[in-house]
């Protein structure tokens, strides 16, 4: 008898289990149908809204519609509506120059320029030894005034890059005004391969390493390297890390980089949409031991920006300058689309070592310093340059040779500071401190870029 109830009281809990796990089911299954439903819906209603657009338009409109620049459009409005303001598309021919720059098939004539607030024209801040530019004596600080028959007011600065791009062999015309002239010049440039490296070295004071990393490129860490050896290796007290105007580049890269300067540690998370964190990069016991210090400004982002917080956290380096842009997200490669187009996405959002994120705030600084009203960073040799004087006040006190009062007078220029990356008198992403840059030594013994993502 006793075994006659246990049976059915297993078989009455049995049916209870599969009921209750039957009705969890169908509520489960009854949300993600509503919620596929809507989702469709809303599908629906967005394809029914252009369809609707597009039937008056092509009845109505009195211009002839060019279905291939439509289609584009209608994808550079879709990504843009995406409330991602890193969310990029790429039409099939800008996508495919930027991989025939990755590549090395599209290559520049070697100059790095900025769009210059005064003249309108490009400014060349940087010429990359052996390149065309280079060959023709194209100095910095001319001016190119023209590229074909397009006057380079009309332009901004990532269209005169990529008017500047052509194939091995092929030729652009340039017009250009040498400093300090009034006659332009006129020159057919060919296009051919140059090393474009990314860290510049040399001493301050004959006391300090001064390092200007322009971007983060493939080979950045490998002549980061490079240049910090050579430094400590002439006896240097400390680093200044100049990282103004460097708009980022490879994350990789830049972890890459910090690893090699800091001690044991995470350096960097990814969150996602779902609160989850992923490590992306650690950094193992060995480091550089000495005073570091990071020259920032308002063009300073991403990968830049993580680099500054990850040697400020986990080296107790000081951040000189003004406060950084704030980007502190992640985006996917591009992702090619069937008609040869593309686009990327942000995946994630970028967090430091000890969890915070600098997006839409950026990076304070521990000493600002403004540079005078209406001037860049490249109007300045090092040595009058006020934010590289006030860094180099900061090493004096780290390292013990001055007081915090004595060193707080330094460097006391003051004004308004190039900000707000991609607004005119922005640097390109890797340009590097033009007219200064030129008395250092360049670390691409170690490595360096046959050409440059944003090199002309």
């Amino acid at each position: 008898m006793n075994k006659k109830i246990s049976v059915s009281v297993a078989i009455t809990v049995a049916l209870i289990a599969m009921t209750v796990t039957f009705s969890i089911t169908m509520i489960v299954a009854m949300q993600i149908f509503d919620n596929t439903v809507t989702s469709v819906n809303e599908k629906q209603s967005m394809y029914n809204k252009l369809a609707e657009i597009d039937k008056y338009v092509r009845a109505n409109a009195y211009n002839t519609i060019d279905d291939a620049t439509l289609n584009d459009y209608i994808a550079y409005g879709y990504m843009l509506g995406i409330n991602d303001k890193n969310a990029k598309y790429y039409t099939e021919k800008e996508y495919s120059d930027l991989l025939a720059v990755q590549n090395g098939k599209l290559l520049g004539i070697g100059v790095d320029l900025i769009k210059d607030t005064a003249t309108g024209y490009g400014r060349v801040i940087r010429v990359y030894s052996g390149s065309p530019a280079a060959e023709l004596g194209i100095e910095v600080g001319s001016y190119i005034t023209r590229i074909g028959e397009t006057d380079t007011k009309n332009l901004t600065k990532d269209g005169m890059l990529t008017r500047l791009r052509g194939e091995d062999g092929t030729t652009v015309t340039i017009t250009y005004l040498t400093r300090g002239t009034s006659e332009e010049k006129t020159v057919e440039v060919t296009h051919v391969g140059y090393t474009t490296p990314t860290v510049e070295y040399q001493t301050l004071n004959d006391t300090y390493g001064y390092v200007k990393i322009t971007q983060f490129g493939s080979t950045t860490a490998s002549e980061l390297d490079y240049a910090v050896n050579q430094l400590t290796g002439a006896g240097v007290t400390a680093l200044v890390f100049d990282l103004r105007d460097n708009e980022g580049g490879l994350l990789d890269s830049a972890n890459e980089c910090i690893d090699l300067l800091v001690g044991e540690g995470v350096i960097a998370y990814a969150e996602y949409s779902d609160g989850t964190r992923e490590i992306l990069a650690e950094s193992d016991e060995n480091k550089v031991d000495l005073p570091m210090i990071c020259l920032v400004n308002g063009n300073t982002a991403s990968s830049a920006e993580l680099f500054a917080a990850s040697l400020r956290d986990m080296a107790g380096a000081k951040l000189v300058g003004t406060k950084t842009y704030g980007k502190g997200t992640i985006q996917a490669a591009p992702q090619r689309l069937s008609d040869g187009s593309a686009v990327s996405v942000t995946v994630a959002r970028l967090l430091t070592g000890k969890e915070e994120c600098f997006d839409g705030t950026g990076l304070t600084v521990d000493q600002e310093v403004q540079l005078a009203e209406n001037t860049v960073m490249y109007d300045y040799a090092l040595a009058e340059d006020a934010q590289v004087l006030r860094a180099v006040s900061v090493a004096d006190t780290l390292t013990g040779v001055t007081t915090m009062e004595g060193s707080s007078n330094a460097g006391t220029q003051t004004g308004t500071d190039s900000s707000a990356a991609g607004e005119d008198g922005s640097s390109a992403a890797e340009s590097t401190d033009g007219e200064t840059g030129e008395t250092g030594d360049s670390a691409a013994a170690e490595g360096g870029d046959s050409s440059a993502d944003s090199a002309a």
